[in-house]
């Protein structure tokens, strides 16, 4: 099993986008902030022929018209975070591989659903590895897309990358 990580941002697929709409009271725009990609090679044992596979999830975030939370919670789920960083790099060391790390320092984990938002700091399944440079266009992205801005209100390509 191979697992390879495709990062965006990118214009939300139709799919995600129609996800926003049901998810949402009002959509403001969607940010495809990555593409896992799963790539398999085995044998059937009968008939004995070599197979291959190969499958994708996208991570998107639905940028709704939430209010931010205030001031003072952001900082209280952001000191939750602090606290839980560090467990959470070592539980998905154990299950992943090592955390990706850039010149001895560890990547970001980026919340999918932020914290100004309403985002769960310590929620496994709302934390990615990102590159530090990524994670400075996703930060940016962000308040392009709570704004209603374009790109991110409006969909994109169905796959916006090659990986040939």
């Amino acid at each position: 099993m191979k697992t390879t990580l495709f990062y965006g941002p990118w214009q939300c697929r139709l799919e995600f986008m129609r996800t926003c709409q049901r998810e949402c009271a009002r959509v403001m725009g969607c940010l495809w902030l990555a593409d896992i990609k799963l790539d398999w090679e085995g044998r059937l044992v009968v008939p004995p022929i070599p197979i291959k596979a190969s499958s994708r999830y996208g991570i998107f975030h639905c940028c709704c018209d939430h209010p931010k939370v205030s001031p003072d919670k952001n900082e209280a789920e952001r000191k939750r975070w602090e606290n839980f960083r560090t467990s959470f790099r070592k539980d998905w060391s154990r299950k992943f591989g090592d955390w990706p790390e850039e010149d001895g320092v560890a990547w970001p984990g980026h919340h999918i659903r932020d914290l100004h938002h309403g985002g769960d700091p310590v929620d496994p399944s709302n934390i990615i590895p990102v590159k530090p440079g990524v994670h400075t266009v996703f930060n940016r992205a962000y308040p392009a897309c709570y704004r209603g801005e374009a790109p991110w209100n409006t969909v994109g390509l169905n796959l916006p990358y090659s990986d040939k």
